[in-house]
């Protein structure tokens, strides 16, 4: 569902409230298999000096009322951050999805927002471009797309849930469902478009990891 022109702001409707910062649990995801990477734990891969999920926190922290991790490994290692730890409710890592219904269960805020491990240079105002179409359209989840050019690419793991999609999810899982965007389009949900791409680069190889970006202010 795209999202919609701005609302007249003189229209006394009532409106979704707005995703604030205390009503937001950050999530970072960690807890894949990274076998493109030669199957170390991608997160704790070094970059510009500190491991990459170190970057990540620091990007997605101000921007939350928590944060937690969702790892399946290197459990002491994550535990170092002073962070919750939520691994996957499922065995044999089974992607994102699987991360994101450890958080939706674990979370006490009534909207979760997810990140991957690996994008060090996440829009610093993610949250909030994301929450702001939420409370415009009232959708569940807010999906960033990125604009490269005339097209657009979605973005399936920096999104917006609201937390008690977790037995929708649950559900999906269970029928087999192993896609983000699947999950997405089987919800009621917004895209967000960010015009900025290189915010959104992650490392899938080492190469790639090499070749960051460096973080935008």
């Amino acid at each position: 569902m795209p999202l919609p022109a701005p609302i007249d702001t003189d229209d006394d409707r009532p409106r979704p409230p707005l995703p604030t910062r205390e009503a937001v649990t950050g999530l970072v995801l960690a807890g894949g298999r990274a076998r493109r990477m030669g199957g170390v734990d991608k997160g704790l891969q070094a970059w510009q000096g500190r491991p990459l999920v170190a970057h990540v926190l620091a990007r997605l922290a101000p921007q939350v009322a928590a944060v937690a991790i969702n790892a399946n490994r290197s459990l002491e290692a994550y535990a170092t951050f002073g962070l919750p730890l939520w691994p996957d409710r499922r065995a044999a890592f089974p992607g994102p999805l699987a991360g994101l219904e450890a958080g939706l269960a674990a979370a006490t805020t009534p909207w979760l927002l997810t990140v991957p491990c690996d994008a060090p240079g996440l829009p610093a105002d993610l949250r909030a471009r994301l929450g702001e179409a939420l409370a415009v359209t009232g959708a569940d989840v807010a999906l960033a797309v990125t604009r490269e050019g005339p097209r657009t690419r979605a973005q399936p793991v920096f999104a917006l849930w609201r937390v008690s999609l977790a037995p929708a999810l649950r559900a999906h899982l269970d029928d087999g469902g192993a896609r983000v965007e699947d999950f997405v389009r089987r919800s009621r949900h917004v895209e967000v478009v960010f015009d900025e791409p290189a915010a959104f680069a992650n490392a899938n190889t080492l190469e790639e990891l090499a070749a960051l970006p460096p973080p935008r202010p």
